[in-house]
């Protein structure tokens, strides 16, 4: 009896996640990206995938957001946050997933991959216009080390690419990290990458007065940036007056909100902040 109940367990378990799957498929897998370059360093080409509304309309201005993926700074494809932007065009906004330079494609480093996401975000800033979006709510978001240059944007100044208009900010208006690496001191995480200049790019020591609102998604049992980390991140943003929701997943790993509940339960609590802010308008559809 144990047997069959556990198999009929694993059978239901499977049934739900397969309509889900095709919920998901029929309601928001159909908006496709569109592509367009934002950066050329030599023969490299980096671009922006563009997530638009359903019934866009040109004659509209959209909220946007800018999504950069993970892979500890070496890898990693702009896919990675397709799902998430696919749902927040299908709210309304315009969703955008960023590529940047990578170790193991282009021998660059966190600092290089900073300067892109900054790069990023000053495009979207700069044409916002042509591209239809609102430039005083452009958010920023990523999981791991793409929270990390999410979190850069948000609090580093300095870093920039020295041959664009400085005088068009590469700072978003909000961010929304999935397991951040925001801290990058021997404490944290990518001390070693850093050679000796980890209080440059570290977000966490860089946190000052005017900090964007930030929502954190963390799993408690996290080993490859520390839980620690997001509640020193939480209490340096209350204390520079700056709001900071941070939820804390029990029992949870590393890039644990890419699967099941807690995709939709990130998703859903992503909406739910980004709707408190004026990104978006009613409840959430997830």
């Amino acid at each position: 009896m144990k047997s069959n109940n556990k198999k009929t367990h694993y059978l239901g378990l499977l049934i739900i996640l397969m309509l889900s799957s095709s919920i998901w498929s029929q309601n928001y897998n159909h908006i496709k990206a569109e592509t367009i370059e934002y950066k050329k360093i030599d023969t490299i080409s980096l671009k922006l995938h563009i997530y638009k509304p359903e019934e866009f309309n040109p004659d509209k201005t959209y909220n946007c957001i800018v999504f950069f993926h993970g892979g500890g700074w070496n890898g990693g494809s702009h896919k990675a946050f397709r799902r998430q932007s696919q749902y927040l065009a299908s709210r309304g906004m315009i969703a955008i997933s960023a590529d940047y330079r990578l170790k193991n494609t282009h021998n660059t480093t966190p600092f290089e991959a900073v300067k892109d996401a900054k790069s990023a975000i000053r495009y979207v800033r700069k044409y916002a216009k042509v591209l239809y979006i609102n430039p005083n709510k452009i958010a920023s978001g990523g999981g791991s080390a793409g929270g990390h240059l999410a979190a850069a944007c948000g609090n580093i100044i300095g870093l920039e690419e020295t041959n664009e208009d400085l005088t068009i900010s590469s700072k978003p208006n909000a961010l929304v990290l999935f397991n951040p690496v925001y801290d990058n001191s021997k404490a944290g995480y990518g001390f070693r990458r850093m050679n000796g200049r980890y209080l440059e790019i570290s977000p966490l020591h860089n946190i000052s007065k005017g900090a964007p609102p930030t929502i954190v998604f963390f799993g408690t049992k996290d080993k490859t940036t520390p839980v620690s980390s997001s509640k020193a991140y939480e209490k340096r943003m209350h204390d520079v007056g700056s709001r900071c929701d941070l939820f804390l997943y029990e029992g949870q790993e590393h890039s644990f909100f890419y699967r099941g509940q807690y995709f939709t339960e990130t998703l859903r609590e992503t909406d739910i902040f980004l709707e408190s802010l004026g990104y978006l308008t009613g409840k959430p559809t997830i």
